[in-house]
């Protein structure tokens, strides 16, 4: 039995009237077009779906079956459009955000609550990876968007800053820094015992690139999973640690530690979204990114 949505929709409006002439009103349609439809859904089915009387029409047993399962199917139809609906307008679904570390622990968590609690039908997926990863996993189509570090070379990729991003030196009390009031280089530090975060972190990563840059390895004498892990080290004199200047900042009102500035290019960064095209980027994403602080240019 070959029946469209169409076809459904007239005959639930000739039941629910009780007349073939009200309800192809009801449906919009010609009273000669709809009876053409009803006598085809009729030889379609094999068996008469209607009761035709003088005063109007009623279902048969099998047009009762038939307006059973028409409401039911649409009924579904309407569900299946709202939540399409959803998804296309970012309601529902599951967004990819590459992130660097600093995103990650800084920038994001404030201001992406209260944008996902006001979406119960989405889920986000963060994916921490170095600003230099995330750069190649867009350029290659790999993800939609992430956010990097204005330090990185982002080739052909659009670039918006949302935040800044400036890394810090922390050092213990009683170093040989600690009352310097000019930033510090990256190079003077290079030989100082090192507290680091943990293997696979996207900053570790990033400042260990620029050590090995710089024709040097960092001398780690421990990594810690959390900022936190490493002001406690940096505190009792283990070595010094690089981490982002806003964390820093708060955490150093609880241990006895200098934090300083970097005087290096690529540390005093940026953070900003970075896609390949934003006619590219779905729906839910780009409103995400939109309430981070990106501007899609000439997009609604």
């Amino acid at each position: 039995m070959r029946l469209d949505l169409s076809d459904l929709r007239l005959f639930l409006c000739v039941v629910d009237a009780g007349s073939i002439t009200r309800g192809a009103a009801r449906a919009h349609l010609a009273l000669a077009s709809a009876s053409e439809r009803l006598r085809a859904m009729e030889d379609d089915a094999g068996v008469r779906l209607l009761e035709r009387r003088h005063r109007g029409v009623t279902p048969t047993e099998a047009g009762d079956a038939l307006a059973h399962h028409a409401r039911l199917i649409l009924r579904q139809q309407a569900r299946l459009r709202q939540e399409l609906h959803d998804y296309a307008e970012g309601a529902k679904g599951t967004i990819h955000l590459y992130a660097n570390t600093a995103a990650l622990a800084e920038f994001l968590p404030p201001r992406l609550a209260p944008w996902l609690a006001a979406r119960p039908g989405l889920r986000v997926e963060l994916k921490e990876r170095t600003s230099v990863e995330i750069v190649g996993a867009v350029a290659a189509g790999l993800a939609e968007a992430g956010i990097v570090s204005d330090a990185v070379d982002a080739g052909g990729l659009q670039l918006q800053p949302v935040a800044r991003d400036h890394l810090a030196l922390i050092v213990p009390p009683g170093h040989r820094l600690a009352q310097r009031a000019a930033a510090v280089p990256f190079a003077e530090v290079l030989d100082e015992p090192y507290v680091g975060l943990a293997p696979g972190n996207a900053l570790q990563d990033h400042i260990e690139e620029h050590a090995r840059a710089a024709g040097r390895s960092l001398k780690l004498r421990i990594r810690m999973k959390t900022f936190e892990g490493v002001f406690d080290m940096v505190s009792h004199g283990v070595g010094v640690g690089i981490l982002p200047r806003g964390p820093a900042g708060r955490l150093r009102r609880r241990h006895a530690c200098r934090v300083l500035a970097l005087s290096d290019a690529w540390a005093r960064r940026r953070l900003c979204v970075c896609v390949r095209d934003w006619a590219e980027v779905s729906a839910p994403l780009r409103s995400l990114l939109r309430h981070l602080g990106a501007a899609p240019p000439g997009l609604a």
